[in-house]
């Protein structure tokens, strides 16, 4: 129908030209195309409108929680986890500083801090992959000499972010590690010291220890806060890989204070030679000595027997050495001058004396008559069987200066508990002026774990053995036997207060505290505990009785004559108190020079056997040192 009239009209195109019939013909075989199923044609199926909604849904609560998150992370906690940033940027480690050292009273340095390096390891930094951890562990085991199964239980059970794995490197293995250092991360070596004391003094018990763990003993442990360094700090800047890129100090080290003691070094060194040579003589295996100033009651020596090195408990022992200490049956740890408790036997006398001086029960100059080495105590239940208190010898006429010179019993059983018409000061009396004297009573000395020693009295046995107190435990008490139990150190401090006239000092081994460049920053002044408690033309006659020991004037069986060829004047008072099986407790006390005395020194041996003479002998040696030019 159109066929002319369509024939004139073309459709122009580039490089190719469209008929008409071309697409009509083509429009014809697509339509064939899909009446057969030949056609390519994809179909567009819309979704459901309930699908859309819940993806849009979705899209839309996963936005919110992206924005919430967002949110929490920049708004809530943005703070913290900035600071949580830095802090891994940043590290924090201690600068140690050195920890006050200790003095003799001539600057002798007794105490020192010793250079030591410890392997530690921050498990925070180790490797998370296991096998590398593994292959570390064993490597690092292997170098310093560990067992790899105990170094990896030892790390891996650990909370803290720092574990020392080990202590005091000696030199080879310090190299060794460091020449490899870059194969362990988590590991390096930790500069520390460790304390490092003078050989050869025995003041283990006196300047006691400080361990790595921190605990510690004697002045190391008393004078702590005085000793004890505050650390520095180093700030550690990191790269995001955790390798240090900058430090930055900022806060300074700053050393602790030093102490200087009042103990004299030589006489130390000296009591000790003295007391190890006399103990194996006389086959004791313990004892105890102590000096002091009685000008200040300032400690000038104290030393315990058997001892212990202080350096094993700084510096590190082994097992056997730990045994050989802990199993020792004689406790070489115990210092016996501050908490080990004696019968003191005839020590006692010259307080006795002073104190019925003072009651004024007796008179200096009148003379008991010891003529039978004995007193006889009548017993009202059977007069066939009287007391029989016995005295190591006959004395004959005695008066109390040679009652103390040669330690006559009988005359101080009549005195303490009275006997045929002589009064006597009874137990109640005696203990309060034995503790009048600073007997029973902890001493305040700057030292740790001091013990008091024990005056009984009647409402104790009462109470303890369900007896009464009779005559003859006041006649015990009065020659130093019986229940009585006092420290070395209440005894020496007591005869302090007999040599200076009559004042009781507090025992002190610090004499001033100085700082790392030795300038002092305080001085301890001399602590009076009491004075004036006993008359001083009463003492004067306790000193004289002492006095005479040494001399042996008047007193044909004086008790201290060895030391009568000393270059200055000595006064001494002995003692010997009964354990029973021919064993005692050996005592002297003395004081020199007698005129200006500068030293008490009271030593005891314990468990002599028999009557040999054990702690003059190192009395003897040892003022003899003291005193010499």
């Amino acid at each position: 129908m159109f066929g002319p009239q369509l024939g004139k009209f073309k459709i122009k195109r580039p490089h190719h030209e469209i008929e008409f019939h071309e697409v009509l013909l083509d429009s014809l075989a697509q339509k064939k195309e899909r009446e057969l199923g030949l056609s390519e044609q994809k179909l567009e199926i819309l979704l459901p409108q309930k699908i859309l909604q819940a993806l849009w849904l979705g899209f839309l609560i996963l936005t919110l929680m992206l924005f919430g998150k967002t949110v929490q992370f920049q708004v809530f906690e943005g703070k913290a986890l900035a600071q949580a940033s830095e802090n891994n940027r940043y590290v924090i480690r201690l600068i140690q500083a050195q920890r006050g050292v200790i003095y003799d009273k001539n600057m002798t340095q007794l105490v020192f801090n010793k250079p030591s390096f410890d392997l530690i390891v921050r498990p925070n930094d180790l490797p998370k992959d296991e096998s590398a951890r593994e292959k570390i562990f064993k490597n690092v085991a292997q170098i310093i000499g560990q067992d790899y199964e105990t170094l990896s239980k030892k790390i891996n059970i650990s909370n803290f972010a720092e574990v020392a794995v080990a202590e005091n490197l000696d030199y080879q293995t310090l190299i060794l590690f460091e020449a490899r250092s870059h194969e362990f991360p988590g590991f390096e070596t930790k500069n520390n010291t460790v304390r490092e004391y003078v050989p050869g003094l025995n003041v283990s018990h006196l300047i006691g220890y400080q361990r790595k763990t921190g605990e510690k003993k004697g002045l190391e442990e008393y004078y702590d806060d005085v000793l004890k360094a505050n650390p520095g700090e180093l700030q550690v800047k990191r790269d995001v890989f955790g390798n240090p890129i900058d430090k930055e100090v900022v806060v300074q080290p700053s050393p602790g204070q030093s102490l200087v003691l009042y103990l004299d070094a030589g006489l130390q060194k000296k009591l000790n030679e003295a007391m190890e040579a006399v103990l194996k003589s006389v086959g004791a295996k313990s004892g105890a000595a102590v000096a002091l100033d009685p000008k200040t009651g300032g400690v000038l020596a104290m030393t315990s027997f058997p001892a212990y090195d202080n350096n094993l408990f700084s510096q590190g022992m082994s097992q056997d050495q730990w045994n050989e200490i802990n199993s020792n049956s004689q406790h070489p740890l115990f210092n016996r001058v501050i908490s080990g408790g004696y019968l003191v036997g005839s020590t006692i006398k010259p307080l006795l004396a002073s104190a019925v001086l003072q009651e004024k029960i007796i008179l200096p100059d009148k003379k008991i008559n010891d003529n039978l080495g004995f007193i006889s105590i009548p017993n009202p239940w059977d007069p066939s069987s009287p007391t029989i208190k016995k005295d190591w010898s006959i004395h004959g006429l005695t008066d109390m200066r040679k009652a103390i010179a040669e330690s006559c019993d009988v005359y101080f059983y009549t005195i303490g508990g009275g006997f045929g018409t002589q009064e006597g000061l009874g137990p109640t009396k005696i203990k309060q002026y034995l503790e009048l004297f600073g007997w029973g009573q902890e001493t305040g000395i700057d030292l740790p774990e001091e013990a008091k020693g024990f005056i009984p009295d009647k409402a104790w046995k009462k109470q303890t053995w369900g007896q009464s107190w009779w005559d003859g435990d006041t006649y015990n008490l009065s020659i130093g036997q019986g229940f009585l139990q006092i420290t070395p150190l209440e005894v020496a401090n007591s005869f302090v207060a007999i040599a200076n006239g009559g004042i009781l000092y507090q025992p002190h081994i610090v004499k001033e505290i100085i700082d790392s460049n030795k300038n002092q920053v305080e001085e301890i002044t001399p602590t009076i505990i009491r004075q004036n408690f006993i008359d001083p033309q009463n003492l004067a006659v306790a000193r004289e009785g002492m006095r005479q020991a040494v001399t042996g004037v008047n007193s044909p069986q004086a008790s201290a004559v060895l030391l009568s060829s000393l270059s200055v004047k000595v006064a001494a008072k002995t003692g010997t108190a009964e354990l029973g099986g021919d064993y005692y407790q050996n005592w002297v006390t003395v004081f020199a020079p007698y005129d200006d005395p500068q030293i008490v020194l009271t030593i005891v041996v314990e468990k002599v056997k028999g009557a040999q003479v054990a702690s003059l002998p190192v009395a003897q040696e040892v003022l003899d040192w003291y005193f010499s030019p």
